[in-house]
């Protein structure tokens, strides 16, 4: 299940890694789409993360972006430029996830951009890139979608437009009102950490302290008999017996760690694995519990991207 390590860095195109030799411009069969959604799926995360203000949620998202684009696939025709084809899917499972959280809708009123700052001065990439996840919610829909795809992702403006189904001139404002209102967040501090509950940290640290100490039969005992397993990016499993050997997959892997931490609000655990990354965290573990038993287990290993767009702190 652990077999080999993964490059915490990914092409940004297509083309650098010759999946497709014209990536807009050629025909995507079928023996393409595989290869298709494996190379665009840490450029996805990176979309859909900062359209959800959350490495988590995003991650959510472009699973169901690649369930919905694998289904729609036999009966899509010919798709002529399939990194926009898919990047349009995941900006629509995007805005179905932010219409669950019954947020803005994509259009905004003219009275909203109205009361927007617009700053004369234009933001460039690094705007975006020292923009935090939060920040981004702070924009509108349109406007996110526009600064995401433009200076994180470095589309070109007719691109924008192509796969967001818009105008150039409307991505052009959008582009304007949004880089001026990220301008204005970047100097504005994030919120303390909220305080962990005693119970849940002792409860975390007993956790890594038996995994570093290899007593994983003593977290075997910790999960519930309905206990779901995301190895993400790999695989998922289901109930006690199933999800047991993947303690006996970390058992193999002994230069793994664990250490307490912090990220999007919620506890985490820290990996440290010389094997899979020279960071000082290599990826994260998210743990779900009731009633002492752990019923969800998240684990990230084999989704290094996601370290890309999260900020983590140790506790």
């Amino acid at each position: 299940m652990f077999a080999g390590t993964h490059p915490l860095r990914t092409p940004e195109r297509l083309s650098d890694i010759g999946v497709l030799d014209q990536p807009e411009a050629c025909a995507l069969d079928s023996d393409g789409l595989t290869q298709l959604m494996a190379a665009m799926r840490p450029r996805l995360h990176r979309y859909c993360t900062r359209m959800l203000g959350s490495a988590f949620d995003g991650e959510d998202v472009v699973q169901e972006a690649l369930f919905n684009a694998a289904a729609a696939f036999p009966a899509a025709g010919e798709i002529l430029r399939p990194e926009s084809w898919l990047l349009g899917i995941a900006h629509n499972a995007a805005l179905d996830a932010l219409r669950r959280r019954k947020r803005q809708g994509l259009v905004e009123s003219d009275e909203a951009l109205a009361n927007l700052a617009d700053h004369g001065a234009q933001a460039d990439a690094r705007v975006a890139a020292a923009a935090s996840l939060a920040m981004f919610l702070h924009l509108s829909i349109i406007q996110r979608s526009c600064v995401v795809l433009a200076d994180v992702l470095g589309y070109s403006l007719t691109e924008t437009a192509a796969i967001l189904s818009v105008s150039v001139p409307a991505v052009k404002a959008a582009l304007h009102r949004g880089r001026g209102r990220l301008r204005e967040l970047v100097d504005v501090s994030e919120a303390a950490l909220p305080r962990l509950a005693e119970a849940d940290l002792e409860r975390l640290r007993a956790y890594a302290e038996r995994f570093n100490a290899r007593d994983f039969d003593a977290l075997r005992d910790l999960l519930s008999e309905e206990v779901r397993l995301d190895l993400v990016n790999r695989t998922r499993l289901a109930g006690r017996k199933d999800v047991s050997i993947y303690f006996t997959r970390y058992a193999e892997a002994p230069s793994c760690s664990l250490a307490l931490g912090w990220a999007e609000h919620r506890p985490v655990l820290l990996v440290t694995d010389p094997a899979v990354a020279a960071a000082p965290v290599a990826y994260v573990i998210l743990l779900d519990w009731v009633d002492e038993r752990i019923v969800a287990i998240r684990d990230f290993r084999y989704a290094p991207y996601v370290m890309e767009s999260l900020t983590v702190q140790r506790l």
